[in-house]
């Protein structure tokens, strides 16, 4: 009796049974082949006309690119060697590099001075675009315009000094006002910025001489992706803070303030940028001093920034507007100033919500920057299309030219777009 009734009752195991894997078209790639290309038939033969399309693309372009040659010194050379097949001449980019990264006037002993411009050209970025560092590093974002002038165009040391001693005197003044009045603050901190470099320059030119020196490269010997560089860092980091007090002042309560943004806002964005580059080669000398001499790559960068600071002044004022009114409220009922509520309440819920928008327009306006090729600055398109070009040896180098140029922009414009997706995630700009 005890036999059967033991054989009656179930086994039950001691240990738990070792998980089997998932079967193959459960998990993987194989699970995500058929969720994201092989979901429906329509799917499916979506999927398979594009892998023929790219099929075809790669059939033809790759042989071409792996084919291509590196160590002729002519287009006719290169012709002359391929003898008919269809390669790349590559030579073009291994002879004449120099001048697509730093034009072809600037001094070739000289590049390690770009090139270290360059490097610390990350280095002070860092601790604006990652903030887990520590803020003490913010010091070395401060120098770093003044030191990279320097390396770049050369000359005295005093001329980023004093630069930078008008600097700190603006911000100043501008941190003394402020706590009264925004605008007072602003413009004041302009006002005293040029007093002391209007003064400065009289000490240069009195101390010049015995002062270190590097050789001076004049701004007409800029030009390659270096111009491009320049001119999209400059303008992009100047039309930032433009744009906030433009924003802020086409919401001020002060009609005069008001109305001077609303029409500055509206004129800049209903003209096209090209316009605005013609006016700086050829009009906006005439609005300095007779005896001034404004350089080029000045009138450039101003166009620009303001150019691009109208549109981030309405991306900004989208992202004040999309803030709920509490918000604001919150500010008086703490007891703030309207400067302290901006920086520390609105601002910069403000500038989180605004982020797509202002790296869309920062990415549109480093591409733009090849249109002052139109007004004779010979950067990156205007090298190929300029000296490159018009030398015998290389005239008919098309695709090999400007595929190298849009390599080195879509390396740039790319690292900014995925920097902005990693600043969304890390921020949580999504509503949750």
């Amino acid at each position: 009796m005890s036999d059967t009734h033991a054989q009656s009752v179930a086994y039950v195991r001691e240990t738990a049974i070792p998980p089997a894997p998932a079967p193959v078209n459960a998990a993987g790639p194989v699970k995500w082949m058929r969720d994201n290309l092989f979901a429906t038939w329509a799917n499916a033969l979506l999927t398979v006309a594009a892998l023929y399309v790219l099929y075809l693309i790669l059939a033809s372009t790759l042989p071409w690119i792996f084919g291509g040659l590196w160590t002729t010194s002519s287009l006719a050379e290169c012709r002359e060697i391929l003898q008919g097949k269809s390669a790349a001449c590559f030579s073009v980019l291994s002879e004449r590099w120099n001048q697509l990264l730093f034009g072809f006037k600037y001094p070739s002993e000289l590049y390690w001075r770009p090139g270290i411009a360059f490097v610390l050209l990350f280095i002070a970025f860092a601790p604006v675009l990652f903030f887990d560092l520590p803020r003490k590093l913010l010091i070395l974002t401060a120098l770093y315009p003044f030191v990279a002038y320097w390396l770049i165009w050369g000359g005295s040391i005093l001329i980023p000094i004093m630069a930078l001693a008008g600097f700190v005197g603006g911000y100043v003044v501008y941190s003394k006002l402020v706590t009264r009045n925004f605008a007072a603050g602003f413009f004041g901190g302009i006002a005293a910025a040029a007093v002391i470099w209007i003064i400065g320059d009289y000490i240069v030119g009195a101390l010049a001489s015995d002062t270190p020196w590097l050789t001076p490269v004049p701004s007409r010997d800029l030009g390659g992706f270096m111009l491009n560089l320049m001119l999209g860092v400059t303008c992009v980091s100047l039309s930032i803070p433009l744009g906030i007090a433009l924003a802020l002042g086409r919401q001020s309560s002060m009609p005069l303030i008001k109305w001077i943004c609303v029409v500055f806002i509206e004129f800049i964005r209903g003209v096209p940028l090209i316009t605005l580059l013609f006016v700086a080669s050829v009009m906006l000398a005439y609005f300095f001093p007779p005896e001034a001499t404004v350089d080029l790559f000045l009138r450039v960068v101003i166009m620009i920034t303001m150019f691009s600071s109208a549109y981030i002044a309405e991306v900004i004022r989208g992202g004040l507007a999309a803030l709920p009114k509490g918000q604001y409220e919150a500010g008086d009922s703490l007891g703030l100033d309207y400067a302290q509520s901006m920086r520390l309440i609105i601002l910069p819920q403000a500038l989180k919500i605004s982020i797509p928008g202002i790296v869309n327009i920062a990415v549109g306006l480093f591409k733009d920057t090849t249109l002052v090729s139109v007004i004779s600055m010979f950067d990156l398109v205007g090298m190929i299309r300029g000296p490159i070009l018009a030398s015998t040896d290389w005239n008919g180098v098309y695709w090999e030219l400007l595929g190298f140029a849009a390599l080195l922009f879509f390396v740039v414009c790319y690292g900014i777009s995925q920097y902005s997706q990693w600043l969304e995630r890390r921020l949580a700009t999504d509503h949750r």
